[in-house]
């Protein structure tokens, strides 16, 4: 009988360990990735497939905005408008992505930060009418200052204007995917996006393992996790089913709200880089830890890079 209490009282904590395990879903480049195919219709597909199993598998989503894309030939486009009225309704938050996506490496401070205030305007008045404050940004790829200087001097603009960056955990390459999706799409062919995507899947899980792993090297557990995908094609077909490959793993999913009160989202960073990379990497290499802590990431499927020359 005890034994039969102690296997009981075993399975018990497994499954609270195993449902411990939390995600922030973040979408980069609202409205919708299109590459250059200027379709209302493909911006309320991916919108609709994005939005529909945010509500199917309760994923509080948040969408960073690009506000240039907004616009065609200077002139706001209202269809693009709405699809960023589409997420709120959704029950999805919005961020700020800034206005032209620029590279904070390659542009003077005052030319980025002019940036940010020119791509909060249409999203923070959609916000207020839904009673929300536009409160997040999301630094364009991941660039957030090469040195110390640099790095300070945005924060403390985005702090002065009432923001709150957001880190990502779970770095990846799904714009590459993504890419050859479109053209297997462009091209009507059926068979090769789903070969594309049941590979996109398959290194989605892969990504989400090493940086599981790379968490409890820094901090010797694992840790609440930030994705970052885009609003593309491949992740409007595909958010199924990386749904339920996380849920399989365990996960349940959570606000950008909620993750950015994490402890170790507020772990100090002092080591800096042009390059974009996971906060994981910021956060261990900032504790003292050398760059093998960067070695061995998941590599592309050569398929995937044969198909996108």
């Amino acid at each position: 009988m005890r034994l039969f209490f102690l296997l009981f009282l075993y399975c018990c904590l497994q499954v609270a360990y195993s449902q411990s395990k939390q995600l922030c879903i973040t979408i980069d480049d609202l409205p919708s990735v299109t590459y250059e195919l200027n379709s209302a219709e493909l911006d309320n597909e991916i919108t609709a497939c994005l939005t529909r199993n945010f509500i199917k598998y309760n994923i509080p989503a948040i969408g960073y905005v690009c506000e240039g894309k907004l616009y065609n030939h200077n002139e706001l486009d209202t269809s693009k408008v709405a699809v960023l009225e589409k997420w709120l309704e959704a029950g999805c938050d919005l961020g700020n992505h800034t206005y032209s996506h620029f590279d904070y490496n390659k542009v003077a401070d005052s030319v980025f930060f002019k940036d940010v205030i020119a791509g909060q305007k249409i999203t923070k008045a959609l916000l207020v009418k839904n009673d929300q404050q536009l409160r997040f940004f999301r630094h364009p790829y991941l660039h957030t200052g090469a040195d110390s200087a640099t790095a300070l001097k945005l924060h403390q603009f985005l702090k002065l204007n009432n923001y709150q960056e957001s880190p990502v955990t779970i770095d990846n390459d799904d714009y590459f995917f993504a890419n050859v999706y479109h053209e297997a799409y462009v091209n009507s062919k059926t068979a090769l996006m789903a070969e594309i995507g049941k590979s996109y899947v398959k290194y989605m899980e892969e990504k989400l393992h090493y940086f599981e792993q790379k968490s409890i090297d820094v901090f010797e557990k694992e840790i609440p996790q930030t994705l970052l995908i885009h609003a593309s094609l491949l992740n409007a077909h595909y958010i199924d089913e990386l749904a339920e490959m996380f849920i399989k793993n365990g996960y349940t999913f959570i606000s950008q709200k909620e993750i950015l009160k994490t402890p170790e989202y507020q772990s100090p960073i002092s080591v800096y880089s042009q390059k974009g990379q996971s906060w994981i990497f910021r956060w261990g290499l900032s504790k003292g830890m050398d760059a093998s802590l960067m070695d061995n990431d998941i590599e592309i499927p050569q398929q995937i890079v044969e198909l996108a020359k």
